[in-house]
């Protein structure tokens, strides 16, 4: 007899529906279950507002929570960088897998690369932080193009560039690679020109608390650098008090040590980094003033530690003047 099926709550989006389709084979692989999407709608999805208007932080997230708090569904998959920083306590994230790549791209006409686009081109994002950073690395390397602010997903956003109404666009290579679309990028920006928004490339995996078999399977999909990385990176996103649509950037980097494995050796590279590198950056959106600030130290091994560490440095980035440069300030 064929056991009952996990209800697996997404986003309707053709990039949600991906990536939580990969969630439910490995979730099925661990289970031995079969697992059904149940698409649900969000605000986020229908308002044609953009982000920062209509609040920004836990506005793809609500309606499926929603969802798991009715029954209606198991388990819930976010984009991670889309969760609010405070977590209810009737949920938990119960597994991070490990991180796509978290940097920001660009799709442009002609192929082109950032600093070939030509003087006056116009480059769409609906991120704060990603105009904040392209104008401030603008105005440091003499380009002369303008950001414009877009919404909808990533057919409608590559549309605008395809259409000719923009000369090109920003996006997640996250996204892309779980669509099938990376071969459109023209452009990855480095790290050290755009900083990705916290979490961003991770997804988290959500069920109720008191389902504690489901907890103890999804479990098994956690990757243990992705979550600390992250947890710092929005730790510091909670210090500044500002949600997920503010211009704020950071990322947790966490290079293998630079040694080559002894032959034999069972461990991977990722089972042997020691350090961790927390980047954050604050940037008012026309690019005039950034607060860029970096820690490095060991490699958090407790969630209360990868959480000071992010609260560290929002405590320096707000002592250099970054709570004057947000627009949009949690609630």
């Amino acid at each position: 007899m064929t056991e009952k099926a996990l209800r697996l709550g997404t986003r309707r989006s053709k990039l949600a529906v991906a990536q939580s389709g990969q969630v439910a084979d490995a979730v099925s692989q661990v289970t031995g279950r079969p697992v059904e999407l149940v698409e649900i709608t969000t605000y986020g999805d229908v308002s044609r507002e953009h982000l920062a208007q209509i609040g920004g932080t836990g506005v793809f997230v609500a309606a499926l929570r929603e969802a798991l708090a009715r029954g209606e569904v198991d388990f819930a998959v976010h984009s991670l960088k889309d969760l609010p920083t405070t977590q209810p306590d009737e949920l938990v994230v119960a597994a991070i897998p490990v991180r796509e790549d978290p940097r920001d791209v660009i799709i442009a006409r002609d192929a082109l690369k950032l600093t070939d686009l030509p003087r006056g081109a116009r480059i769409g994002t609906g991120s704060p932080r990603r105009m904040a950073q392209l104008n401030a690395y603008a105005r440091t390397h003499g380009l002369d193009f303008e950001t414009v602010p877009i919404r909808g997903n990533v057919d409608t956003r590559i549309g605008y560039v395809t259409k000719g109404d923009l000369d090109a666009v920003v996006l997640a290579a996250a996204g892309l690679n779980r669509v099938g679309r990376s071969d459109e990028v023209t452009d990855f920006l480095s790290v050290d020109t755009i900083l990705p928004a916290p979490g961003q490339g991770a997804l988290a995996v959500e069920t109720t608390a008191d389902n504690a078999d489901l907890i103890a399977a999804l479990a098994q999909l956690d990757d243990p650098l992705t979550r600390a990385a992250v947890t710092a990176e929005r730790s510091l996103l909670a210090a500044l008090e500002a949600g997920c649509s503010a211009p704020v950037g950071a990322l947790a980097d966490l290079p293998p040590l630079s040694a080559p494995l002894e032959r034999g050796d069972p461990q991977t590279d990722r089972q042997i980094v020691k350090e961790m590198r927390l980047r954050g950056v604050v940037g008012s959106t026309d690019g005039s003033t950034l607060v860029q600030l970096s820690t490095t130290g060991p490699v958090p091994e407790t969630h209360e530690a990868a959480t000071a560490l992010g609260r560290e440095l929002a405590t320096e980035m707000l002592a250099q003047g970054a709570a004057g440069l947000m627009g949009e300030r949690a609630l």
